[in-house]
């Protein structure tokens, strides 16, 4: 049916010696039953869905339409119930410690005061926002909405690869992922107790609820505030708008008045206590931020400081998922929990370093090299993969920025069974969990699973060719 990559790669259905990994037996019959052409099908079925629905995303740069369908594989991923319970408790020792640490930047200090993360570190870098000094958010709570990047290289070894607490995106895609194996497989469904994913935009309206600042009087009003229509993640804002119930708005919809936001209706302007951002902090306000950015709102800033509205997440939660910081995080949570990390950092080199830089540049063949602010898959060098053209150009950009790349091994991503054009093949994957912090944390039984659907990549971001799973988290 389908053979495991190699023995140096964990592969979740298949053990060493060829067995069938426990959760994977069920799948393993099933696929055994499949008529002939039965699993293309349900391919073409799920494109069909995807297709009717307008799940799609923008690839900027790109020389070909600019919009895009998500490849999804109809093979669920599948974790077991105590897998995830130890993923789960690392994920929000995680979280707290970065929500610690960003009220820490803001206030007191005190980490850098303690030495153990480098003041220019924070102070010179482009995501800290020295116009959060001193401001306390509801709840004290920063990152509301967070996705953390997990992979997987053995039976019990998980790392995360990175943090996302500005404004990760790829929920709508998680819950319609589920929605189409509901329609399309009922009867696998049926031999498996899957834990829920369909409750997330409840969850993330009563966590957007919670944070309501003082001003707020009666139920609060929300609002899903999108850069437009030719954003990439644009389907998502719109989807997680309507399925909360609450407006989606643009800049311009939004005005501030005596130090409140208020709605543009039909009516009457209406007052917003919440508001759910999707644009990036430099185009929040224009008077506090970028001058030229016709996406926010003017005077959006000074309200958020007045306590009058909540920002979430709120402006400056970058700076604890810059890609220089990450390599500070096991520190970071040491600092502020006085325990050892649950999930450890990938190994990082710093090529700030001299000794370490010249590992690096001797040694690009066989590592990943990644902007500090680059995101979806751009601006990386994926050495096994790379040219030596390729090789020389990242040698010339580490030498002219050192402090612009951070630099790790090659780790040996886990596969799993996926469905391409020649049949069951393994594919290399990665998991994001998605995290709400508010009134309290809830973090979603599975998240996104993205799987490289080039045969031998390691790259499984969408605008990179890479592809969507449903991922199972199996209930006791």
């Amino acid at each position: 049916m389908y053979n495991k990559r190699s023995d140096k790669i964990f592969d979740e259905m298949f053990m060493q010696d060829g067995t069938v990994r426990e959760p994977y037996r069920t799948i393993e019959s099933w696929l055994l039953e499949q008529p002939r052409g039965g699993l293309k099908q349900k391919s073409k079925d799920a494109e069909a869905i995807f297709r009717r629905l307008g799940i799609t995303f923008a690839v900027y740069g790109s020389n070909e339409t600019t919009e895009r369908l998500i490849p999804f594989d109809i093979i669920p991923r599948i974790i077991a119930a105590a897998e995830w319970r130890r993923l789960e408790r690392g994920i929000e020792q995680r979280v707290r410690a970065l929500n610690a640490f960003l009220h820490d930047i803001y206030h007191r200090q005190e980490i850098i005061r303690a030495g153990r993360v480098p003041e220019e570190l924070i102070l010179k870098n482009s995501a800290f926002c020295p116009e959060m000094m001193g401001h306390d958010p509801a709840r004290g709570i920063y990152s509301h909405i967070i996705g953390v990047d997990l992979v997987r290289v053995s039976e019990n070894e998980f790392y995360v690869l990175e943090d996302n607490l500005r404004t990760p995106s790829g929920v709508s895609y998680m819950i319609e992922d589920r929605e189409a194996m509901m329609r399309l497989m009922p009867e696998l469904f049926a031999k498996y107790r899957v834990a829920p994913v369909e409750h997330y935009p409840e969850n993330l309206r009563r966590t957007l609820q919670s944070v309501a600042p003082p001003a707020c009087k009666g139920d609060p009003v929300i609002a899903v505030l999108t850069p437009g229509i030719f954003n990439s993640a644009f389907f998502e804002h719109s989807f997680l708008a309507d399925e909360m119930g609450v407006e989606l708005c643009q800049g311009d919809d939004l005005f501030v008045d005596d130090g409140f936001v208020y709605m543009r209706t039909t009516r009457q302007p209406k007052r917003v206590d919440v508001i759910y951002r999707r644009v990036d902090d430099d185009y929040l306000d224009p008077l506090t931020f970028r001058k030229d950015s016709t996406l926010g709102v003017p005077g959006l800033f000074s309200a958020y400081r007045a306590g009058n509205v909540t920002i979430v997440n709120a402006p400056g939660t970058g700076i604890a998922d810059d890609k220089a910081v990450y390599t500070y995080v096991p520190q970071i949570i040491e600092f502020y929990t006085g325990e050892k990390p649950i999930l450890n950092n990938v190994p990082t080199y710093n090529c700030t370093n001299p000794d370490e830089r010249a590992y690096v540049l001797e040694n690009l063949q066989d590592l990943v090299v990644k902007e500090v602010h680059g995101s979806g898959g751009y601006g990386m060098l994926v050495g096994p993969a790379s040219t030596r053209k390729d090789r020389a150009e990242f040698t010339r950009r580490i030498k002219a920025r050192p402090n612009n790349y951070i630099v790790q091994p090659t780790l040996a991503l886990s596969t799993c069974p996926t469905f391409v054009e020649k049949g069951i093949a393994p594919r290399h994957v990665d998991l994001r969990p998605f995290v709400l912090m508010g009134d309290q944390i809830r973090i979603t039984p599975g998240g996104l699973t993205r799987v490289a659907l080039k045969d031998g990549s390691l790259v499984v971001n969408s605008s990179q060719g890479g592809g969507t799973k449903d991922t199972w988290i199996l209930e006791d």
